[in-house]
């Protein structure tokens, strides 16, 4: 947290799937089409999202403004040639640091289509990603009193601001991670660098629990998509914790590691397996079936990881399984590279690097409707979105997934 704003505008979070909503059939029911005479056919083309479009979603900072940035990535033909550009962004009165999508319409319907926005300051915000000129978010959870996006971000009120009083269980520091509920749609946890862990219903806007798991900052946080009361967390505190939701107040199962937490991540593929990242350049596998139970007073503690690669020099900020392939995994790390691992067997394989020219790598994320490509972000600013069947040894191990594709 301490190098956080020395950061120059880092892309911090990558999502991909839905903006469903957004996209029309035909350009007069578009209400975002206003003076279709007199727009460019091309702007136009440009403004429509089609079924076929990928979407990704960035935050960055630049020259002091930060802001949401909704990418549209077309495949525009089998050579391997694509189109990508920013559709439209939205400005963030903070620094951002954690993202999160969500479907659940926080207006009662169906579907929705938004984004948690965790930033410096102690307030979520969850803007609506169909509304093209939005000026402020649907709904804040959390935060200072008098709404933090209708202030001037001076140094004069950054001091004021540390009187403020804060809404009834607001976090009260800067919010590091997010993490949907796939399964209680409603449901958003937070990690803080107050240290907190708090559990949201999105619809009315509370704060349902909140979880003083951890001893130092949470840095990550990721819901078990088969049994979604099952949230997992990772800290400075060189800790990793599985709180059963249903008994939030029971210790759980503790993991001690080496180092501070980076980032973690459940194998879409097995389920009781986990990965984590480390500042140390670690990455291990854990088994959450392998337990030691509570006793005299002590929480249940996890078992030995299953494996442990040194798998960079520097600090690994980012992990991402692949949902299509068994056991691929990508890490990205301060040292500007990012890498691809196999880790069957839980005999962990390295696959390929890249250094991608983007600074240190601070978000990875396979995307789950075309599963090769790899969205990647770092300090410098830039998204790239990798091919990884471009990669010889990929495409030797992997290439028969394309096929069955």
């Amino acid at each position: 947290m301490d190098n956080y704003d020395n950061e120059d505008e880092g892309v911090e979070l990558f999502g991909n799937g839905g903006l469903g909503a957004a996209y029309y059939s035909s350009n007069d029911l578009d209400p975002y089409l206003v003076d279709k005479d007199s727009e460019d056919e091309e702007e136009i083309e440009d403004m429509t999202i089609k079924p076929s479009d990928l979407l990704i979603l960035t935050a960055r900072n630049e020259d002091d403004v930060s802001h949401l940035e909704v990418w549209i990535y077309e495949d525009m033909s089998e050579d391997g040639t694509h189109n990508m550009y920013v559709h439209h962004d939205i400005m963030l009165p903070a620094f951002p640091l954690s993202l999160a999508w969500l479907d659940c319409d926080l207006k009662g319907g169906e579907k929705g289509n938004y984004v948690a926005i965790g930033t410096m300051q102690p307030e979520i915000e969850i803007w609506d990603l169909d509304i093209l000129d939005a000026v402020e978010p649907a709904v804040t959870l959390g935060g200072y009193k008098q709404s933090s996006f209708s202030k001037v971000l001076s140094e004069k009120k950054k001091k004021k601001k540390k009187s403020a009083k804060l809404k009834e269980d607001s976090h009260s520091d800067a919010v590091l991670c997010l993490a949907w509920n796939h399964e209680f749609r409603n449901v958003l946890a937070s990690g803080s660098a107050d240290h907190s862990i708090k559990i949201w219903d999105v619809v009315t806007q509370k704060c349902e629990h909140t979880l003083n798991t951890h001893s130092d900052k949470v840095q990550a946080v990721a819901w078990h998509k088969e049994e979604p009361t099952a949230l997992l967390s990772g800290s400075f505190d060189k800790t990793l914790a599985l709180t059963d939701m249903r008994a939030p107040a029971h210790d759980g199962v503790r993991w001690p590691v080496s180092a501070d937490v980076e980032s973690l991540a459940w194998d879409p593929h097995t389920s009781h397996y986990f990965v984590v990242s480390l500042e140390d350049g670690m990455v291990s596998g854990h088994d959450i079936r392998k337990v030691v139970p509570a006793s005299s007073g002590c929480p249940a503690k996890g078992g030995e990881p299953l494996f442990n690669i040194h798998a960079h020099d520097k600090a690994v900020c980012t992990v991402s399984y692949n949902a299509a392939i068994p056991h691929l995994l990508a890490t990205g790390s301060i040292d500007k590279t990012v890498k691809l691992w196999h880790l069957k067997d839980n005999e962990p394989g390295f696959i390929c690097s890249q250094n991608f020219k983007l600074g240190a790598v601070f978000a990875s994320a396979f995307c789950n409707d075309s599963p090769f490509l790899l969205a990647l972000g770092g300090s410098k600013g830039k998204l790239h979105v990798w091919d990884i069947m471009t990669e010889a040894e990929v495409a030797r191990r992997f290439g028969r997934y394309r096929q069955s594709k």
